[in-house]
């Protein structure tokens, strides 16, 4: 459920030109960070393009790993592109302009606008571009050939069915520290927890909006902790929210008698779940996300066979605690899998 200065025209130009998208996209969700393109060589390979939403995020970080060592691994040339700020769609279509000019054969991209992105992706895909939606969907879905993605309404029902088992039958007073209005990961892990808890949003004391974002998440539980000081089950939209709900209940000597459960498996956020900080977290795995689309891509660009629907990347519960009936996979593991 915790990623520049904009280049001139001129610039962006030049870099259609030499088939190098360098420029400024978006971070959605959780965190932000400095724009930059980068290329990586694969000797005349089949051309991929990769825009994330941000390189910072370790998110994001470790999906441009692993989209560069698949292309390494395929003979592939890699262009890459990520992004500063959250809602730069504009930006995202000049990076799919650009690498469409460039003669890319496919483009991997996590949209940050699902609908505004749409019409830019039609025109790629009118001139033969597979476009391959990673992490997150489009809307709708099928304005991409496919979705590389964990089923995050799935991370969500699992957390939610590991708290349900924690409380063993305890009145549950719930705060839910969710991403923003209509963004739809944040959708879909909200109504996965609760229905994995089988709860409503009738049964949710206190709803705050993070953005994924530490300090924000902080602040979100001290506002709720005000409205309802009894809350004692805790569902955030990622880990760097969860820490930021840890640190208000710390301050208030209550981390110990609170139920903190998120999703996403970055290591900071894994280790947390080892030192008690989070009782569970979903792991997904962007490393898988990006491997996969690249393959896909070159797939397409020596067989004509293109990728279709939904592909599933794997999510798992990761706890030092577990509960029966709930599959899970220790925090050693998880450390072992984790990205960041």
């Amino acid at each position: 459920m915790s990623r520049t200065t904009r280049l001139s025209s001129s610039l962006l130009r030049a870099a259609a030109a030499t088939g190098v998208a360098a420029l400024t996209l978006t971070a959605c969700g959780s965190g932000s960070g400095s724009g930059s393109g980068s290329t990586s060589s694969g000797s005349g390979g089949v051309k991929v393009g990769l825009i994330t939403k941000t390189d910072t995020n370790p998110f994001f970080v470790k999906m441009k790993e692993g989209a560069e060592k698949a292309a390494k691994e395929s003979g592939a040339d890699l262009s890459t592109a990520a992004g500063k700020f959250d809602g730069d769609n504009a930006g995202q279509v000049t990076a799919i302009e650009n690498m469409v000019a460039a003669g890319v054969k496919g483009i991997l991209i996590t949209p940050s606008d699902s609908k505004a992105i749409v019409p830019a992706i039609q025109k790629a895909r009118a001139k033969g571009v597979l476009v391959i939606a990673l992490d997150s969907p489009t809307d709708p879905e099928s304005a991409v050939d496919a979705l590389f993605a964990t089923d995050n309404v799935k991370a969500g029902e699992l957390i939610g069915e590991y708290a349900k088992g924690a409380m063993k039958g305890k009145s549950a007073k719930i705060a839910t520290l969710d991403l923003a209005p209509g963004v739809s990961v944040g959708v879909q892990r909200h109504n996965g927890f609760l229905k994995g808890f089988g709860a409503t949003d009738k049964d949710v004391l206190c709803n705050q909006d993070t953005g994924g974002d530490q300090a924000k998440g902080q602040t979100a539980m001290e506002n709720c902790l005000q409205k309802e000081p009894d809350i004692n089950v805790v569902y955030t939209i990622n880990e760097p929210a969860a820490l930021g709900a840890y640190t208000a209940l710390k301050a208030t000597g209550r981390e110990k008698d609170v139920l903190i459960v998120s999703v996403d498996g970055g290591c900071t956020g894994t280790q947390a779940v080892k030192d008690g900080k989070i009782a569970a977290t979903s792991q997904q795995y962007p490393l898988k996300m990006a491997a996969e689309g690249v393959k896909a891509v070159v797939t397409y660009a020596k067989d004509g066979k293109k990728a279709s629907g939904y592909t599933d990347t794997g999510v798992s519960l990761i706890t030092d605690k577990a509960q029966a009936g709930v599959t899970s996979k220790d925090a050693a593991y998880g450390l072992e899998n984790c990205w960041g």
